[in-house]
């Protein structure tokens, strides 16, 4: 018989072991960690230690996760009540820079818009190259790398040279309206592999705060 097949055979009878009782007793196997040999049943209750130590450092994970989440969620919540507050959107973005630089510790963050219509006169309204903006079209969900997308590197003026991660959230509302750029010189703070859940509900909460404002 394979090993597979004796294993198979006690799987399908447990009451092997019943009948044959004492032949558990005479049966010794190698320690994992070291030469001597143990009983069988030594040998269970040290699967059963190794299987609760994976298990404990499985729940401390969970438990470091969910910590991290609540303190983001904390910080959107935060954000929300601020742009709600806003009365226009010179305050919805100043709420945007603010929250994401104290709260998230962005340090580098830029926002540019290109609604129809009128707009007020501030730099995030200035001119976006159409490679900016279909880029922006572009993304259903934002986008972490290490480079800096088409043109927008430039959009961080003297700093651009130093930055080595950078995050791009799309504005939209029925189409593409803005795109909030966040870069940082740590090349390890925004990656390509990351989870951008909360990224896209800081574009979803900028997109409806400041579609009330521009026509």
């Amino acid at each position: 018989m394979t090993p597979d097949a004796v294993a198979h055979y006690l799987k399908q009878h447990p009451e092997f072991f019943e009948q044959y009782a004492d032949l558990l007793s005479t049966i010794f196997i190698s320690h994992p960690h070291g030469g001597r040999a143990i009983s069988i049943s030594e040998r269970q209750i040290l699967t059963l230690r190794e299987k609760a130590k994976q298990l404990e450092g499985k729940l401390r994970e969970m438990i470091a996760f969910g910590e991290e989440n609540d303190a983001i969620g904390e910080k959107l919540h935060r954000l929300t009540l601020a742009v709600l507050a806003a009365r226009d959107a010179d305050a919805v973005i100043e709420a945007l820079y603010f929250n994401l630089r104290e709260d998230f510790a962005v340090p580098h963050t830029v926002l540019r818009l290109w609604p129809n219509g009128a707009h007020p006169q501030l730099p995030e309204f200035d001119a976006v190259s159409t490679a900016a903006r279909e880029f922006a079209a572009s993304l259903s969900n934002p986008y972490c790398g290490t480079h800096a997308m088409v043109d927008t590197a430039e959009w961080f003026g003297e700093e651009a040279a130093r930055l080595r991660s950078f995050a791009y959230v799309p504005l939209k509302s029925s189409q593409a309206f803005g795109l909030l750029a966040m870069a940082s010189e740590d090349a390890r703070r925004f990656y390509s592999e990351m989870g951008t859940l909360y990224l896209k509900r800081l574009g979803e909460l900028g997109s409806a705060a400041l579609a009330r404002y521009l026509t």
